[in-house]
């Protein structure tokens, strides 16, 4: 997809979940829900306007003109892998917030707590800065359920990418971006090698503070992060593969 659109869906998973998860937090605290639902979805609102007026500015850059075709509802409903990512965030968000500060280990979850901590590095560097600040509250258990979808998401998109591709390209042709195909892989590329490091790697857990951990950064880190990391990587080899002939 062009990075404009990519940027807008990205930016608006990142609004409309954060607000989710500090009203989740304050309702937590015994906050009413009249008091914050009102300023959360405001801020919600205005920030997600701020982004996309920045990423529509850019991608308005890239054409000769604001088309009314890409405005069109259709283009803005989400293909199958959309579908898929936002179902599982879903299901993310409901296990991290309301199911797993009440069962927070035993039986199936200590087996993928194991599984997942033999496999990824990153799950290992948050038990390591949890222990550090003595915190868990199922967020060990939370990390590793986010990892095992994020996988299983990589891997089904993985299986059509060569698809994906192919539409890319068609859509490049009718649609040129402000950066260039090449460019714009070259960034994801970028931008993915970096997300590795941080998330899958476990850097960003050694140097994130431990009140961060526990506020709206630490739960958008352990829950959405691996999810939006395994779509950036999705991303980045679908838009290099579509630079290829065959695709």
């Amino acid at each position: 997809m062009g990075a404009a659109r990519l940027l807008a869906k990205a930016w608006l998973v990142f609004c409309v979940f954060a607000g989710a998860y500090e009203a989740e937090q304050l309702f937590s605290h015994g906050v009413a829900p009249a008091q914050f639902l009102g300023p959360i979805a405001i801020c919600v609102v205005l920030f997600g306007a701020m982004g996309l007026l920045f990423v529509g500015g850019y991608g308005v850059s890239g054409t000769h003109g604001l088309s009314l075709e890409r405005l069109k509802p259709a283009r803005w409903v989400p293909d199958f892998n959309g579908l898929v990512f936002l179902t599982f965030a879903v299901v993310i968000f409901v296990v991290q917030t309301a199911y797993l500060p009440e069962h927070v280990s035993g039986g199936v979850l200590s087996a993928l707590e194991a599984s997942v901590h033999f496999v990824i590095p990153g799950q290992r560097a948050l038990e390591s800065r949890l222990d550090v600040c003595t915190l868990d509250g199922g967020r060990v258990t939370a990390s590793a359920f986010s990892w095992l979808l994020a996988v299983i998401f990589l891997g089904s998109g993985l299986s059509r990418v060569r698809l994906a591709a192919g539409i890319v390209r068609l859509e490049r042709q009718r649609r040129r971006d402000a950066i260039g195909p090449a460019s714009l892989t070259l960034l994801l590329g970028i931008f993915a090698v970096i997300a590795i490091q941080f998330l899958f790697l476990g850097t960003v857990f050694t140097i994130l503070p431990c009140d961060m951990l526990v506020d709206l950064p630490g739960e958008l880190l352990i829950g959405l992060g691996p999810l939006m990391l395994a779509y950036l990587i999705l991303a980045a080899v679908t838009d290099l593969l579509s630079l290829g002939p065959e695709a």
